[in-house]
């Protein structure tokens, strides 16, 4: 047995997040009471000005909000968080989102209305809405793609990886769904056989040939004996970019086209992970350069450690998402934030 293997997959947290540890949590928070979720949301939003890095709470939810002008009009007829619920008729199918958002809509009057957008969303939206994803950000245009961290148990995974990039071996590997993506399929056409390369499909039913199939799945662990991890958007965000950048892996991938809670359209390139060509051309010639320049390499690893630190406060993340929630129910219900211009 790999004693190494088992301790890092248990104790160490190499692993995904438990979602049984997730439900019961969300359970718990369902027999809170109303009254007391409200009082610790405006505990936490009056302390959340108080503190040193208000600054970067503001921002943040700012950057999340950024509503286009004249975008703060709900349809008639929109529902209010009373109906944030799990009874039917659901207004949140998905039981990860409903968790995901009564977290924060039970905090606030649930006369005020709202609209939810779930699942990947990869376009803008007419209506200002809370959603996942969108496509990178145009401040100068603003959004009606109102970011919520939804999903989190999935998204939001971050491990401590035992492994220095050193002595990682020097292949570029993926692991992932191609089904209706073909630019991940262009992708595995273009490099699953050179020598250079470990990268394998995990369709059930996938149009690649038998060869580049998976036969079962690879777990983070062993996905991190390898320097170069593919984080390839699918439907809108790569969803391992978050704890490939929290490993001594490099994560490769061009320029973010979407965004979800993370702040990927924020990502410097080259500089928290390496940036290929949207034709994915350049992919050797990129990593070649970076085994011929290991410092520069873990200068990026140690920037995508720093920019993973910054989602590790909760208590900072669960006052921006209070926040972010606020401000939205504020401006679609013609509310004064008292907190916007602090």
């Amino acid at each position: 047995m790999d004693i190494k293997r088992k301790y890092n997959t248990t104790i160490g947290g190499v692993r995904k997040n438990l979602k049984l540890l997730y439900y019961l949590r969300g359970i718990m928070l369902m027999a809170t009471p109303h009254w007391w979720c409200s009082l610790r949301a405006r505990m936490l939003l009056d302390k959340a000005i108080k503190r040193e890095d208000w600054n970067v709470i503001d921002s943040r939810a700012r950057y999340y909000m950024c509503l286009a002008n004249n975008s703060t009009q709900l349809p008639e007829g929109s529902p209010t968080l009373s109906q944030n619920t799990l009874r039917k008729p659901r207004l949140v199918n998905n039981s990860v989102y409903f968790f995901d958002t009564f977290e924060f809509t039970r905090c606030f009057n649930q006369k005020l209305r709202w609209q939810v957008k779930t699942g990947d969303v990869n376009v803008n939206l007419a209506v200002p809405s809370i959603c996942k994803s969108r496509p990178v950000l145009n401040p100068d245009k603003g959004t009606c793609n109102v970011l919520l961290n939804m999903d989190k148990v999935r998204h939001f995974t971050f491990i401590n990886d035992p492994f220095p990039w050193c002595d990682k071996e020097s292949k570029v590997l993926f692991r992932g769904d191609a089904n209706g993506k073909p630019h991940r399929i262009k992708f595995i056409e273009m490099w699953a056989d050179n020598d250079k390369c470990d990268l394998k499909v995990t369709d059930r039913k996938s149009v690649l040939s038998e060869k580049w199939q998976a036969k079962s799945p690879l777990a983070i662990y062993d996905h991190l004996k390898y320097r170069y991890i593919m984080a390839l958007e699918g439907n809108d965000v790569a969803s391992n970019l978050k704890w490939v950048m929290s490993s001594n892996s490099i994560a490769v991938m061009p320029r973010p086209k979407f965004e979800t809670w993370y702040m990927e359209g924020q990502l410097k390139p080259d500089y928290h992970y390496i940036e290929i060509a949207d034709d994915y051309h350049d992919l050797l010639e990129r990593i070649a350069y970076y085994d011929a320049h290991p410092k520069e390499a873990e200068a990026i690893i140690q920037h995508a450690h720093e920019w993973v630190s910054q989602f590790m406060d909760k208590e900072r993340e669960t006052m921006i998402s209070l926040l972010v929630m606020q401000r939205y129910l504020d401006a679609t219900n013609g509310i004064t934030n008292k907190t916007d211009n602090k």
